[in-house]
């Protein structure tokens, strides 16, 4: 499909963000200092962020994306085997010291993101440790950060991705994380990904 949207010029971006804030659609974020664009489908093509670049790095220009269709037809046609190798256990009933912890790179989600990202399996359960929780349900949040925290120091993992969905309830699921983060004597990567509520990845 052709649509007019917003090109960036990464040489001229300073990373200061006005676009993002500007953006009606949600389409920009700033990541490792640059703007980019998140998701071509949320960018309105109006053009609205461009007068707020103080250094000129916006344009627009007329280019091919990819659908929501699109990408329904490229997730149908993949793998759809399961990659799980362990039960997927709420966060409150984990031991820290479970074997299947120890140095795997450990993603933590949201229970409703599975339901919702069509190619869960294939990207976040491959080769990695699994745990589930809603804060909003459970109403644990110290709880789960002593858990999470935890975990980090004594399970050896090497790694935690979030997987969160874009929903404002979900957001605590990453103040979880980040607050164990903070708290654990080890320190390792912490990475979150965003899906959207049509079941697209809006950051990886």
């Amino acid at each position: 499909m052709k649509r007019t949207i917003i090109k960036i010029d990464e040489n001229r971006c300073t990373g200061c963000g006005a676009c993002v804030t500007n953006c009606h659609g949600g389409a920009l974020q700033v990541i490792n200092g640059k703007a980019k664009i998140i998701n071509e489908m949320f960018c309105d093509g109006l053009g609205a962020c461009i007068g707020d670049c103080p250094v000129g790095a916006l344009s627009l220009e007329e280019r091919e994306i990819k659908t929501f269709a699109d990408s329904n037809k490229e997730q149908a046609c993949c793998d759809t085997s399961s990659q799980s190798h362990q039960f997927p256990i709420q966060l409150r009933l984990i031991n820290p010291n479970a074997s299947f912890l120890k140095n795997s790179d450990m993603v933590l989600a949201a229970d409703c993101a599975a339901f919702v990202y069509s190619r869960f399996h294939h990207q976040f359960m491959r080769n990695n440790s699994i745990a589930i929780a809603c804060p909003k349900l459970d109403n644990q949040r110290d709880y789960y950060v002593e858990k999470l925290t935890d975990i980090i120091d004594h399970s050896s993992i090497n790694t935690l991705t979030v997987v969160i969905m874009e929903v404002p309830c979900c957001s605590g699921l990453w103040y979880i994380a980040q607050q164990a983060q903070a708290n654990a004597k080890r320190k390792i990567p912490v990475n979150k990904v965003v899906i959207g509520i049509n079941g697209e990845l809006q950051n990886l």
